[in-house]
């Protein structure tokens, strides 16, 4: 029977880090990733300057920054009826070296973990690996059942601690004493592409358009955009027509010129545009005996702020930190796994929280054709945020390193140059 100190049950940014974390610190740690690559289309690829200070302290610094990429130093909103844009979170007016959000194809970044991850002898990584069930012997989770997705061969892992980290889609979220809390979430989001030409804004920028809502992502030669819509719409607006909907979307984007339908390649079926289900919620407890969870695992995030996967990294640092010690010990039992619970509820309950605010105070009141904010004083309240340059700090500083930094076990350290 096959056995591992750690199974860690998902191979993204939250996975990938774990892992690397605990093999560096001597752990041996199995990796347990369903795809047969990491190629997925539209996921998150913001890497915020938390994680990029947690690259540099691994050492993997310079092969990051070889990696193709765009930096944000702005996010950018636009006020008034004229569309002017306004810059709400000046992130390069942080102190540091990584002062921008590096845009980052996620894939490229998790070749770049899990290559160093395989360079230490107590890391596996297994692809085209499905979790199926977990193991559960006198109410303790003792590993996984999995089944290989190329050849169907199934097998047993048998291990001290399974970590969660497959997302909002965890097996882990369907055990009841877990206790599954849902939030109402008025909007899902259309992903596609556009090109970007030379003149347009530079780095993240958003923009209102008749009852939907836009994130454009600078990433150099196209744009990624996101199209937040009401919630449940899809159907109906798709009726409606691509074109309508491109049309719409260079309306309440002025600085596109000649508009949408000059830029190619440009969507040209609704195949080119992808559905996100948006839901956010989070677990009453992250963890039973034998079991934790963390990332999208413990608590899915609304798009809002773009910090899902930030957040996610630093689950996984506090994770290795609390935990490397005892599983390289033998001792790991169920209050280290709650110390983590202890130590990141807060941070996700906080933004979550702040993400329900903006639901509620702006999303939702723009989707249904409303002017957000309280009292009709929105504008003026957006404008001296983004007048005061010592105000744009707190946003930035959010958007850059949410409510804190965790920092990785010594023993994993390995600073570049």
């Amino acid at each position: 029977m096959e056995r591992t100190t750690c199974c860690v049950v998902g191979g993204g940014p939250a996975g990938m880090v774990l892992g690397l974390l605990l093999a560096r610190a001597g752990v041996e740690v199995t990796v347990l990733e369903k795809h047969g690559d990491f190629l997925r289309d539209f996921r998150g690829d913001t890497v915020h300057p938390s994680t990029l200070r947690l690259l540099d302290d691994l050492g993997l610094a310079e092969r990051f920054a070889a990696l193709p990429q765009r930096h944000v130093h702005a996010v950018q909103l636009p006020i008034g009826r004229d569309g002017d844009l306004f810059t709400v979170g000046e992130i390069s007016s942080l102190p540091g070296k990584y002062n921008y959000v590096a845009m980052v194809p996620q894939w490229d970044l998790l070749d770049l973990l899990a290559n160093e991850a395989k360079r230490e002898p107590t890391f596996q990584l297994r692809m085209n690996t499905e979790v199926t069930s977990f193991l559960m012997e006198r109410g303790r989770v003792t590993g996984v059942r999995y089944r290989d997705r190329v050849t169907g061969s199934t097998g047993e892992l048998r291990a001290t601690l399974t970590v969660a980290c497959d997302g909002r889609g965890s097996l882990a979220r369907a055990l009841p004493e877990l206790g599954l809390r849902e939030f109402p979430c008025p909007m899902d989001v259309w992903w596609f592409r556009l090109p970007r030409e030379e003149r347009d804004p530079q780095g993240l920028v958003g923009n209102a358009g008749d009852r939907y809502l836009t994130a454009m992502i600078d990433r150099g030669d196209y744009w990624q955009c996101a199209a937040l819509i009401p919630k449940g719409a899809d159907d109906a607006w798709r009726a409606q027509g691509l074109d309508r909907f491109l049309a719409s979307f260079a309306e309440a984007t002025p600085w596109i010129r000649q508009g949408v339908a000059d830029r190619d390649p440009r969507p040209r079926s609704w195949d080119d545009v992808k559905l996100l289900d948006v839901r956010m919620d989070r677990l009453r407890r992250w963890h039973r005996p034998g079991l934790l969870c963390i990332g999208d695992a413990a608590h899915a995030m609304s798009p809002v702020f773009g910090i899902g996967i930030n957040l996610a990294v630093e689950d996984a640092v506090a994770a290795a930190r609390h935990l490397a010690e005892p599983l390289r010990n033998g001792t790991v039992g169920l209050a280290d796994v709650r110390a983590v619970q202890r130590r990141r509820w807060p941070t996700a309950a906080g933004t979550q929280m702040l993400q329900r605010i903006a639901h509620a105070r702006v999303i939702e009141p723009l989707l249904q054709g409303r002017s957000p904010g309280i009292a009709g004083q929105p504008l003026r309240l957006t404008q001296v945020l983004t007048k005061a340059p010592w105000l744009k700090r707190g946003p930035a500083y959010f958007l850059a390193y949410g409510a804190g930094r965790e920092r990785p076990p010594a023993a994993s350290l390995r600073r570049s140059g």
